[in-house]
C-alpha cells in the first residue's frame, strides 16, 4: 500500500548511494540489505523476549490480564511424588472437593502437569479432614487450650491473651482491613509487601485467636476472610511474605478448623504465586504481580539474583498445597529447588544468600543465618520434622549445612557469649542479628535426630546460643534487644551502630525460649519470657495499639507508629505458648511455619492405612 512505499522509501532515503524509489539498488546491494534488515530484527526482538532477564522489557508489552504460561522446572516429576504420594480418601462429608479448575489463560499450559495421577477411583484426590485429625496423635488444643496448673504462670499467660485481645481491638477500630495498625495516629497501613492483598493482620491472627480462645474475635476474622479477603489484586508482592503470612496463615487455619473458606482461599491464592517460578532454573524471582503473573528480582538484589530465604521457605507451605489440592505441581516446584542447591557447589559447605534465577549459580558469596539467610535453614530441619521423619533429602541438607555453620561461623567472644558470625568471601564479620536468635530453637529441635553423639552437644549450643540472645536484652536500658548487635570493637551482644538500635516488636529471641522451654523445662526461660512481657509493656503498649521503638539503649522512647502483624502472629503466640502446657499444639503433631503458623505433620502411613481401612469396609 501506499503508506507501507512511503515507510521504505523513508528507510531508502537514509542510505548512502540509494535513490528515493529503490529503484538504484544492484541485486548485490539489496541483498546486503535485507541481511543488515534482518539482522536488526532479530537483535530487537532477542533483546526483548529471550535475554534472561528482560522480564522487565516483557511487562511493558503484555497486557495486565496475559499471563505467561506456568511452567514446571526441570525437577522430576517422579521425584516429586515419590516424595509425597498422596493418600486415597474418601470425601469428608462437612468438605467439599476443592475447585482444582484453573482461570482460562493459565489451564491449558498446566494441565498436564496438573491432572492429578494414579486415580483409582473417583474419591482418590479429595483430602480427608477427617482422616487428617484421627492421624494426630493428640488433641491440637490440648486439655482445656492448655491451661497451666500453676496459678502464677497462668496469671501470666492471661496477660499475654490480654495483649492480644488488647493489640487486636485496636486494629479492628482503627485498620480494620488494612494490613497493620499505626497505634500514634490510630490509622491503617497497607505497605506494598503484598501486592494489594489486604487484611494481613487478620489473616496472621486467625489461628492465635484460635488458640487462645478468643472466638468472638476469630469469628470476626473468619467472616472478613469469607466476604471480604480479595485475591484478584493486580499488584506487585513479595513472594516470600505473602506465603509464609497468607499461605501460612490459611493453612494453619484450615488445619486447626476444618472451615471450608480458608482451604478454598488457600488454593484459590496458591495458584496464583506459581508464575514466579517460570525461570530457566526453576528458582523463582521474588516479586510478582499477582494479576499477571509476571516476576521479577529485587531491585536492590545483586545482579537480579533471588534471596536464598525467599526461596528457600517455600516448602512447607507448598507440600501442603499438594496435599489439600492433590496436585503434585506445588511439591514438584520446591523439590526442583533442592534437586539444583544439592547440585550446585557449596563455598565450604555454606549456602550463600544470592542465587542467579537464570545460571543458577551463587552470586556472591555472603552467608548468614541472620536475614537474607535464615529460614532457609529452618525449613530443612522442618521439612524433615513434617514428613515424619521420611524426607532424608531434608535431614542430610539440614546436618551437613550445620556442620559448615559450625565450622565457619559459630565463635566464642573473650566475654564466653556464643554467637553465629556472617561470612563474606572468607572474611568473618564479627556482628549477630536478631533475626538469627531463631537459631537457638532450630538446633534445639534439631538436636534428637542427627548422631546420637552430638544430641548434647546440640542442645548445649541451642542454649549458648539462647543465652547470648537474651544477653543482647539484659544489656539494653528498654531490656529489649536490638536489630543486630556486635562482637568487636570491645562491646559484646550490643549495638554499636545508631541503625541497629530499634526494635519493631520482633520475636525470634522469644521463639526460642519456647523452643527450650519445651525441650528442658528449664524454668529460666519462662522467666526470660516475663522479662520480656514486661518491657514490651512498658516501652511498647501506647494507647492505641503496641509500636516498635527506634533506641532500645534510650528508657525516652521514640516510637516507630507499626503494629506489625506478626506481632500478633507470632511474638504473642510464642509467648502464649511458652506459658502454657505442652499439649497445647504439641511438637509431635505440629511444625510452625517462620511466621509461627502451625502445620500439621504428615502421616502418609496412617493416611494411606486409614484409606485402606475404608476401602475394606466399604466392600
Amino acid at each position: 500500500d501506499a503508506g507501507s512505499k512511503h515507510k521504505v522509501s523513508m528507510v531508502f532515503r537514509k542510505l548512502p548511494g540509494v535513490s528515493a524509489s529503490g529503484m538504484g539498488l544492484r541485486l548485490s546491494q539489496k541483498f546486503v540489505f535485507l541481511l543488515f534488515l534482518s539482522g536488526l530484527v532479530t537483535l530487537c526482538f532477542g533483546a526483548l523476549f529471550f535475554l534472561p532477564d528482560s522480564v522487565r522489557l516483557k511487562r511493558i508489552f503484555l497486557s495486565k490480564t496475559e499471563t505467561p504460561p506456568v511452567t514446571v522446572g526441570s525437577g522430576s516429576e517422579n521425584d516429586a511424588r515419590e516424595h509425597l504420594k498422596r493418600p486415597k480418601d474418601q470425601e469428608h462429608p462437612l468438605s467439599r472437593k476443592p475447585d482444582l479448575s484453573l482461570s482460562r489463560s493459565r489451564a491449558e499450559s498446566v494441565s498436564e502437569r496438573a491432572t492429578v495421577v494414579d486415580h483409582h477411583g473417583a474419591d482418590t484426590d479429595t483430602f480427608s479432614y477427617a482422616k487428617f485429625k484421627r492421624c494426630l496423635l493428640k488433641p491440637p488444643l490440648g486439655r482445656d487450650y492448655g491451661k497451666p496448673s500453676d496459678p502464677n504462670t497462668n496469671e501470666r499467660r492471661e496477660k499475654v491473651k490480654e495483649m492480644m485481645k488488647f493489640a487486636w481491638d485496636n486494629y479492628k477500630l482503627y485498620a480494620w482491613g488494612k494490613n497493620e495498625l499505626r497505634p500514634l495516629t490510630r490509622n491503617g497501613h497497607l505497605g506494598n509487601m503484598f501486592g494489594g492483598l489486604k487484611g494481613a493482620s487478620i489473616i496472621d491472627s486467625l489461628d492465635t485467636l484460635y488458640i487462645m480462645g478468643l472466638m468472638d474475635e476469630y469469628n470476626d476474622a473468619k467472616e472478613w476472610v469469607q466476604t471480604s479477603l480479595d485475591l484478584n489484586s493486580n499488584g506487585e508482592a513479595s513472594l516470600f511474605e505473602v506465603n509464609i503470612r497468607y499461605v501460612g496463615g490459611l493453612l494453619s487455619a484450615y488445619y486447626l478448623t476444618g472451615e471450608e473458606v480458608f482451604k478454598s482461599k488457600v488454593l484459590e491464592l496458591g495458584e496464583k504465586l506459581l508464575p514466579a517460578f517460570n525461570t530457566p532454573t526453576g528458582i523463582p524471582r521474588g516479586v510478582i504481580n499477582l494479576g499477571s503473573g509476571t516476576s521479577w528480582s529485587w531491585g536492590w538484589a545483586s545482579a537480579g539474583s533471588s534471596i536464598l530465604a525467599e526461596f528457600g521457605t517455600l516448602h512447607l507451605e507448598f507440600v501442603h498445597l499438594s496435599e489439600l489440592s492433590a496436585n503434585p505441581i506445588y511439591t514438584e516446584k520446591v523439590m526442583n529447588i533442592r534437586k539444583l542447591l544439592n547440585k550446585i557447589e557449596k563455598p565450604h559447605g555454606l549456602y550463600p544468600n544470592f542465587l542467579s534465577p537464570v545460571s543458577g549459580n551463587w552470586v556472591q558469596h555472603h552467608v548468614s543465618i541472620g536475614g537474607l539467610g535464615d529460614s532457609f535453614y529452618e525449613y530443612l530441619i522442618k521439612s524433615f520434622l513434617m514428613s515424619d521423619k521420611t524426607d532424608g533429602d531434608a535431614k542430610k541438607m539440614y546436618y551437613s549445612a550445620l556442620e559448615a555453620i559450625e565450622a565457619n561461623l559459630v565463635q566464642k567472644s573473650p566475654g564466653g557469649l556464643t554467637y553465629m558470625a556472617e561470612w563474606r568471601g572468607g572474611i568473618l564479620d564479627h556482628k549477630m542479628g536478631h533475626l538469627a536468635c531463631f537459631s537457638g530453637g532450630m538446633i534445639g529441635i534439631g538436636a534428637d535426630d542427627g548422631v546420637p553423639e552430638k544430641r548434647q552437644h546440640y542442645l548445649d549450643l541451642a542454649a549458648e546460643i539462647t543465652h547470648t540472645c537474651h544477653e543482647s536484652y539484659t544489656r539494653s536500658a528498654t531490656k529489649l534487644g536490638p536489630e543486630a548487635f556486635r562482637f568487636d570493637g570491645g562491646g559484646e551482644a550490643t549495638a554499636t551502630r545508631l541503625s541497629d538500635r530499634y526494635y519493631i516488636l520482633r520475636p525470634e529471641v522469644i521463639e526460642s525460649y519456647m523452643y527450650m522451654w519445651r525441650l528442658t523445662h528449664d524454668p529460666k526461660y519462662r522467666e526470660w519470657g516475663w522479662e520480656a512481657v514486661e518491657a514490651l509493656e512498658q516501652h511498647c503498649r501506647v494507647e492505641a495499639g503496641f509500636s516498635g521503638i527506634r533506641d532500645v539503649y534510650t528508657t525516652t522512647a521514640s516510637h516507630d507508629n507499626m503494629q506489625q502483624s506478626f506481632f500478633l502472629s507470632e511474638t504473642l503466640k510464642y509467648l502464649y505458648l511458652l506459658f502454657s502446657d505442652d499439649d497445647l499444639l504439641p511438637l509431635e503433631d505440629w511444625v510452625f511455619n517462620t511466621e509461627a503458623h502451625p502445620l500439621p505433620i504428615i502421616r502418609k502411613s496412617c493416611l494411606q492405612d486409614e484409606a485402606t481401612q475404608d476401602k475394606t469396609v466399604a466392600e
